[in-house]
């Protein structure tokens, strides 16, 4: 069998899931139907909105399914009609077994983590706020637990000390994209070697998770260190975006997302929380020195750099971060 004959089903919803995809397609493999969430409504008119993959699966005229449940007998039928010879994941639902045990070749995904580490819905976040130095992609077949089946490949890259969320996310999915077809290319050839995950570790202790961010795991603890907060924001940066509470005894309070820092590690007798303004430099008073705000975004504005918020936010030095 090659490329052209095996037939695969793809499974995927975001941006980060079309790149593979597009490699798939291009490459000459067979994409005989996607897989993908539900269109939704979005914005204030509830527009109905497509999923990236979905554009691009009607873009290539690939047969589409969007099942609300994944056990339906409706979408279970309309799934073994396809005929799949393998299917692949990349940021997907979690799978019932009915679902990934269904092709004879089995169903591969992709993930952006160096298996074991950051199993779970936000490896990328959280490698970048624990301030890891590099951080990669695995394709492994799909087991009964979440992220723990069998390691087929990874790649590594290197995580750039001032690198946010957005960077990482782009240079995975590229990378990602070339994994996926050299990994059905082992498949296709029968080379592939793939390894138990506990032989990549001694304890489960030694495991780092990577769970589900919701908008309070996003909220900045300033007593924290410099380097700490300066990941923190990194790595939620561009989205969902690390946030903190602007306050002032007379003004009130602002919930204002911080988008972009530097740190300053110094010595200094300032509570934390306390803002050190002059006309093009925001910092916040920390426990080891000064987070310095490069970007923020205010309730219902667009991202502005720290210099333009300075220029229409006169009173700065009345309000705290608290």
């Amino acid at each position: 069998m090659d490329k052209k004959s095996l037939r695969i089903v793809y499974m995927g919803t975001p941006d980060f899931a079309v790149e593979p995809l597009r490699h798939l397609v291009e490459g000459g493999y067979n994409v005989v139907g996607c897989v993908t969430m539900p269109d939704k409504e979005a914005g204030r008119g509830h527009k109905i909105q497509f999923s990236p993959v979905k554009e691009y699966a009607l873009s290539q005229n690939i047969p589409l399914l969007q099942p609300v449940r994944l056990k339906s007998e409706e979408f279970l039928s309309e799934l073994k009609a396809l005929n799949a010879d393998l299917q692949i994941v990349v940021a997907f639902r979690m799978l019932p077994q009915v679902v990934w045990d269904m092709p004879r070749l089995g169903t591969f995904n992709l993930h952006a983590s160096l298996l074991p580490q950051y199993r779970g819905a936000a490896p990328i976040n959280w490698a970048v706020i624990n301030g890891e130095k590099e951080t990669g992609v695995t394709t492994f077949f799909l087991t009964h637990e979440i992220d723990t089946g069998k390691i087929i490949l990874q790649e590594k890259i290197a995580i750039g000390e001032n690198e946010c969320v957005g960077d990482i996310h782009d240079k995975l999915m590229n990378i990602g994209s070339n994994l996926v077809t050299q990994t059905v290319d082992q498949i296709l050839n029968e080379k592939v070697v793939a390894t138990e995950q506990k032989e990549h570790y001694e304890s489960e202790a030694d495991l780092k998770p990577a769970p589900k961010i919701f908008k309070e795991t996003c909220k900045i603890d300033w007593t924290r260190s410099c380097a700490d907060l300066h990941n923190f924001v990194r790595g939620l940066s561009p989205y969902p975006a690390a946030w903190g509470v602007l306050k002032s005894e007379e003004k009130g309070e602002l919930v204002t997302k911080i988008l972009e820092t530097d740190k300053l590690i110094k010595s200094h007798n300032h509570p934390v929380g306390t803002i050190i303004a002059d006309k093009k430099s925001l910092m916040v008073a920390v426990a080891d020195g000064f987070l310095q705000i490069k970007s923020l975004q205010l309730p219902s504005k667009k991202r502005i750099t720290a210099e333009e918020f300075l220029r229409g936010f006169k009173e700065i030095e009345s309000y705290h971060f608290e």
